[in-house]
């Protein structure tokens, strides 16, 4: 896993930059506690193409397929999104608040949009996630809670029961915290070779 390095305007410098128009400002003095896992693929179940960025974009022809007809009018964003190879996107400043999270709640608080960053996988419920997208996230998520005071990591099932179902029941929960736990290892290990 490779390091991360986030600009001071919010931009990761190993993502690709595709800026969304679907964000705005976050509340004053709200610190970034939360990072929620979504899974996407447009049209369902299918891993290629740039369906999700022209999502993001607004600009995704509705008539294109019958799934995208309930999406027409739709104006969503997210910080991230991992493809199925680990590719990195990063379609809104984690300064500003990305629309990802809808109507949703975590731990007594509600609109999650303020005080989260939203991170999308390539990918639907019923699908495995790649070993490459588990890297990428890992990654991903080290770098955000060096910078931010991230409390949890949680899937938009979590803040909206009922209502979402992503990342699904396949992606593998516990698969991020081992990972976590060796990427902290090997920068502490470099670390310590430094300052011998």
């Amino acid at each position: 896993m490779a390091e991360m390095t986030l600009g001071p305007d919010g931009w990761l410098i190993e993502a690709r930059r595709v800026p969304s128009p679907n964000f705005d400002t976050r509340p004053i003095d709200m610190a970034i506690s939360l990072l929620v896992v979504h899974a996407i693929s447009l049209p369902p179940g299918v891993f290629s193409g740039d369906c999700v960025e022209r999502l993001f974009l607004n600009s995704l022809d509705t008539s294109a397929h019958p799934y995208f007809v309930g999406l027409k009018g739709l104006r969503v964003s997210s910080h991230f999104f991992i493809r199925r190879d680990g590719e990195l996107v990063q379609f809104v400043s984690c300064c500003d608040r990305a629309w990802h999270a809808g109507v949703s709640a975590w731990q007594g608080r509600s609109r999650c949009n303020d005080f989260s960053i939203g991170i999308e996988l390539e990918g639907g419920d019923d699908d495995v996630f790649e070993e490459a997208q588990y890297r990428r996230l890992s990654s991903l998520v080290a770098c955000l809670s060096h910078r931010y005071p991230i409390a949890a990591v949680a899937g938009h099932a979590d803040i909206s029961p009922g209502r979402k179902t992503d990342p699904g029941t396949r992606f593998d929960w516990t698969r991020l915290p081992a990972m976590l736990v060796a990427e902290r290892n090997r920068i502490t290990r470099f670390f310590m070779q430094g300052t011998k």
